[in-house]
């Protein structure tokens, strides 16, 4: 019940369809003959139509070119899907010069490759492409035709006017992309978290299957076994003890009732085990301690009389999972003891884990729980001197909260010290935590 062994999500590579940047290049290159059409056509504003209709054939013949040499579903290695971003900027920046520089309204379009590169590419990559960006918009403050306008008319924007622009621009590329890596970026360790749950409860499901699979085995295996050993007995008793087969027989008997015995053996530990077996409250417990009393940690089990009836629920693997790593949590930061207390009435069950070690640090506490939060430093050595990638805790109250749990986490009150994990349950959803389980997947 660790999150040791299970592969690091975090840093996936990040890749861009090339599709999806040569469809966001067709559309520009739209919008851009549209935004010609409408200005020299509808406004009747003074153009230089062929030099912009040049960079936009331009672009279009790259993207044809891309298109036609290039699989479309073609995943874009970082450095090649900037270098396409960059082109886009470049492209924007030549047409802005051609109709008046920052003083264009569309000027703004500078934002789009960059929000592009912080949903899907590396840090770096987008840092490169705001600081290429922001050049384009500078450069473009001092080096510009004059803005189309009305032939009798001429529009002067002041100094300081434009100074705003230029300053807004670069505000809105770093703001805007600081604030897309971040959504982006949490969205993709919450998916990647979630894909490591689902792997953890696979994982755990395909061992009780296999429980099931030895009883079935078992039982099935019981009775042909069963006759294999009557005939050899009856053999035996009927073979004269000098004959050359006594020996064979004999030896046929002990393997065919040795053959019973471990079917026995593999039955009676299946028997409570099952997927589909019931398991009181305290079984529950027990199972999940069992594999933490050898590392020199006492685990103190308490167990509390109700005048209601031992809540009896189905040995579901989230279950097992989730309170076993939390118990496992425990272990690796206690001093010296882990209580485990277990409460019950007619509406509620309640496991209580608590430990005497350092605690939850209060910056810590609000946000335990979220996927890569870890407080294990890469030197730190636990008891299985083992490193954690912060998943364990979020799987484990993932894997609870779906079976109808609630999870809460606070530190004892002074002068003791330690953590304390209540796990609480509604009754009826503890004593029915497999519908619940399978409805949730």
């Amino acid at each position: 019940m660790t999150d040791a062994a299970l592969p690091d999500f975090r840093h996936p590579r990040r890749y861009i369809r090339l599709d999806t940047i040569l469809r966001l290049r067709w559309l520009a290159a739209l919008g851009q003959l549209a935004a010609i059409f409408f200005v020299v056509q509808s406004l009747d504003f003074d153009l230089p139509v062929i030099p912009c209709i040049a960079i936009i054939a331009f672009s279009a013949i790259i993207t044809l070119a891309l298109q036609m040499a290039f699989n479309p579903m073609r995943r874009l290695e970082p450095r090649q899907a900037a270098t396409l971003l960059a082109l886009n900027i470049a492209e924007l920046a030549g047409l802005l010069y051609l109709t008046g520089g920052l003083e264009n309204p569309f000027s703004f379009l500078f934002l789009g490759p960059v929000l592009i590169s912080a949903t899907g590419l590396p840090t770096r990559v987008t840092i490169g492409l705001g600081i290429f960006a922001a050049i384009c918009s500078t450069a473009l403050g001092f080096y510009h035709l004059p803005l189309p306008w009305i032939r009798d008319d001429s529009l002067v924007l002041p100094p300081v006017y434009m100074a705003g622009i230029w300053l807004s621009i670069l505000l809105a590329i770093g703001v805007t992309s600081l604030y897309t890596f971040q959504v982006t970026e949490e969205a993709r360790k919450l998916s990647d978290a979630l894909a490591a749950t689902e792997l953890v409860l696979a994982r755990e499901q395909h061992l009780t299957q296999l429980d099931g699979l030895a009883a079935a085995a078992a039982h099935e295996l019981g009775t042909p076994l069963a006759t294999i050993f009557l005939i050899s007995r009856e053999l035996e008793r009927t073979t004269p003890p000098d004959s050359a087969l006594a020996g064979e027989v004999r030896t046929l008997r002990e393997q065919s009732q040795r053959c019973r015995d471990i079917l026995a053996k593999i039955a009676q530990l299946s028997s409570s085990g099952a997927p589909f077996d019931r398991m009181p409250l305290s079984t529950l417990i027990e199972e999940t301690v069992a594999p933490h009393r050898d590392f020199g940690i006492v685990i103190k089990v308490r167990i509390a009389l109700a005048e209601a009836p031992e809540p009896v629920g189905m040995r579901n693997p989230a279950v097992l999972y989730g309170v076993g790593n939390i118990l496992e949590n425990a272990v690796d930061f206690a001093r010296a003891t882990v209580e485990v207390d277990a409460r019950w009435n007619e509406d509620i069950v309640e496991i209580v884990i608590s430990d005497d070690g350092p605690g939850i640090a209060p910056d810590m506490l609000k946000r335990i729980g979220e996927p890569y939060l870890t407080r294990r430093r890469r030197n730190d050595q636990t008891h299985r001197e083992r490193q954690g990638l912060g998943l364990g805790i979020f799987i484990a109250r993932t894997l609870l909260e779906r079976t109808g749990a609630e999870v809460t986490f606070a530190n004892r009150i002074f002068p003791d010290h330690g953590a304390i994990v209540r796990i609480t349950w509604p009754r009826q959803s503890f004593e029915t935590t497999e519908i619940a389980d399978e409805s949730a997947s």
